[in-house]
């Protein structure tokens, strides 16, 4: 759901904007969009997610849980609200001291970020969003690793970035899910979206 404003906000304002409400926004183009309440499932297999890295040995200050990320966009600003980011050292440097906890443009890059998206048809806001922008977006940033988490078509896809885009491999099931970041992976589709 798109908010009305009266005029495209900056990045800066947007993350100073309070509407006395605990809405949840992102920033597209300038535009606050909403966007509405994490369901359970969601929640879980980002709980989940962190644990996993957790104790994999990634130190907690480079687990970022929805912290914000600029993107590029054609207008004025655009940040998302990632569910969860596994940072570099360099990108956790960027967030420290910072009193909004958003990766800006100039900030050094994080290693993976991962969404579990939103249920709905191809025609859906949320499905344009999460599988055609947000794509688009960290590959415009030189993320090299995006995960696309999709309870509701029960599937896993690793992104990697190539040539400016990412080439998605999705796992289902008991496949393991492959990870160019973390070889090391010990996780299959199914564990991850049992949460």
């Amino acid at each position: 759901m798109t908010v009305a404003t009266d005029r495209r906000l900056t990045l800066k304002e947007f993350l100073t904007y309070d509407d006395g409400t605990d809405r949840r926004y992102e920033l597209f183009n300038g535009v606050l969009v909403e966007m509405g309440a994490e369901s359970r499932i969601n929640i879980e297999i980002a709980i989940s997610l962190i644990q996993y890295f957790a104790l994999l040995g990634i130190n907690s200050k480079r687990l970022g849980i929805k912290e914000k990320i600029e993107v590029r966009s054609a207008f004025v600003a655009s940040a998302r609200d990632a569910d969860l980011i596994i940072h570099s050292e360099e990108s956790a440097l960027a967030l420290k001291g910072r009193s909004e906890s958003c990766l800006a443009m100039t900030d050094p890059n994080p290693l993976i970020v991962i969404e579990v998206v939103s249920p709905g048809r191809e025609s859906t806001e949320n499905y344009q969003r999460d599988y055609v922008q947000k794509p688009r977006e960290y590959a415009d940033r030189g993320i090299a690793e995006f995960w696309q988490i999709d309870p509701s078509r029960a599937y896993v896809r690793v992104g990697t970035l190539t040539d400016g885009a990412y080439q998605f491999q999705t796992f289902k099931g008991d496949s393991a899910i492959v990870s160019p970041t973390f070889p090391e992976l010990k996780l299959t589709a199914a564990i991850v979206l049992a949460g």
